[in-house]
Formats: C-alpha cells, sequence, structure tokens
C-alpha cells in the first residue's frame, strides 16, 4: 500500500529521528512499515525515501540501486561470508544507518526531493562513503558507495537529522520536463 508523502514545511521532517531496537526489527509493524515504503518509493518514482517523509520519525531509509551497482557488504557477524551483490534495479533497506567514513574529496551534483516538490539544487558532498547499517532482517551490513549511490545515500540520511537538502544548496532552479530523478 501506497503512503502519503509528506510535504515540506511538515514539522516531522525536521525531527532527529529515533534508533530502532533490533528486536523489534522483525515485528509485523516495521515489516509491514518496509513493504508500504517500498510501495510508495516505486509508485512516487523515486530513488530514495526515509521514513520521516511518510510521517514515521524512525531511522530507516529505503536507496533504489541502478547501474548495475555492485556493493561490497560486510556482514559483522560472519566476515567469511562477505560477498559482492549486484542491486542492479533493487531496492536497499537500511536500518539504523550511519556514514562511518566520508572522502574528502567532495562534488557538486543536483539533488530534488519527494517532500520538497517542484525544486532542484546543487549539492556539495562526499563522493565516496562508508555505511553501516542494519538489513530488514537485522543482520549487521557495512559497505561503500560512490558518486550517486553516495549522494542518495547521504540525502537520505540528512532526513533522519530532521536535514533537507535546501539546507545545503548552493543554486536553486525550476523543475522543468527533462529533470533528473527525485531523491
Amino acid at each position: 500500500m501506497s503512503l502519503k508523502i509528506l510535504q515540506h514545511p511538515n514539522s516531522i521532517l525536521r525531527q532527529k529521528t529515533k534508533k530502532i531496537k533490533k528486536q523489534d526489527i522483525k515485528n509485523e509493524e516495521i515489516q509491514k512499515l518496509i513493504k508500504n515504503m517500498i510501495d510508495t518509493l516505486k509508485e512516487a518514482k523515486g530513488v530514495g525515501l526515509a521514513a520521516p517523509q511518510i510521517g514515521e520519525s524512525i531511522k530507516l531509509i529505503l536507496v533504489r540501486v541502478y547501474d548495475n551497482t555492485y556493493v561490497h557488504i560486510n556482514a559483522y557477524d560472519n566476515m567469511f561470508q562477505n560477498s559482492y551483490y549486484n542491486l542492479n534495479n533493487k531496492i536497499l533497506i537500511l536500518i539504523n544507518p550511519k556514514i562511518a567514513n566520508k572522502s574528502w574529496k567532495k562534488e557538486i551534483g543536483e539533488e530534488g526531493c519527494l517532500s520538497i516538490s517542484g525544486f532542484f539544487g546543487s549539492v556539495k558532498r562526499s563522493k565516496k562513503i562508508t555505511v553501516k547499517a542494519l538489513d530488514k532482517n537485522g543482520k549487521k551490513i557495512k559497505f561503500k558507495a560512490e558518486n550517486l549511490f553516495a549522494r542518495i545515500i547521504q540525502h537520505e540520511i540528512d532526513h533522519l537529522d530532521g536535514i533537507l537538502f535546501i539546507d545545503k544548496i548552493k543554486n536553486t532552479k525550476r523543475k522543468t520536463k527533462n529533470a533528473k530523478q527525485t531523491i
């Protein structure tokens, strides 16, 4: 079931979110929320969605992955099961995500947001990041992301801290028919 995406200036978008307890991840309520967020992201044709955008003040983000992105995911509890996953056209679910490391090298790229319809702007972000999170089963994961994939994750993690891309924007312009996908 698709959910309503909150629009700026809704106050929930400015709140810091709460961690999800590991024992709560497999609860029916959280699993249903994840499924509904996937439906919402697909219907909105976005590339990322954070729980605050649908009115839930918890640390949960979804990121759609394109371009045959291969991600090296480390499972902390069993380092021998490290492997590369082809995440092309998949939705990555990250619970309690945090950026463990950022590259010094930055790049400026255009961003938009499902919660700020009609606006895009240039935002400076780290080109490469290392992310730690829990997956939808509560398993610890760690992976590296770069370029657009890293940008989307940084954008969505900002939502978890009540930060919107307009807080970091360098240059705003109106949406055009051929505008890039909204993060």
